[in-house]
């Protein structure tokens, strides 16, 4: 079974309504075949608190009520992606952002893929664009 990282701009088309987000076809078609266990997903630990940003946020943008939120956040750890500490990451994921001009939040995620020989599936096009020929960086519109 092959493994994928998957980053928090892809979990969150999960949840967010899809009348204002792009992608979320692809991005539950991914959640489905993680489900029929046709792939396993890892993420690192910075996944869970960049996904509740999104959710609070979308909140403040009236995108979400609270209510559903917080429920799409409880389907979410459901999951139980096994979960890798950012900090066993960080050399690494600096490294990518100094030499690349990346965000170490996005290098985090390369880096992952990068130790446990896998694939990064993104919906950030910028971030895929600019290191996919670099790493294994896939852009989840092209998969």
């Amino acid at each position: 079974m092959s493994l994928f990282v998957v980053d928090a701009s892809v979990a969150v088309k999960w949840f967010l309504p899809a009348i204002s987000e792009t992608l979320t076809d692809e991005a539950s078609t991914w959640l489905a075949r993680y489900t029929k266990k046709e792939v396993n997903f890892l993420v690192p630990d910075l996944f869970w608190v960049e996904c509740a940003s999104v959710a609070c946020k979308a909140i403040r943008r009236g995108r979400l009520t609270k209510v559903s939120a917080d429920a799409a956040l409880t389907a979410l750890t459901q999951y139980d992606f096994p979960t890798i500490p950012t900090v066993n990451l960080l050399r690494k994921a600096f490294e990518i952002a100094a030499k690349y001009e990346r965000t170490v939040y996005d290098s985090v995620y390369v880096a992952l893929a990068v130790q446990t020989n896998s694939q990064l599936i993104t919906a950030d096009e910028t971030l895929a664009n600019s290191l996919a020929a670099l790493f294994p960086v896939k852009w989840l519109g092209s998969m």
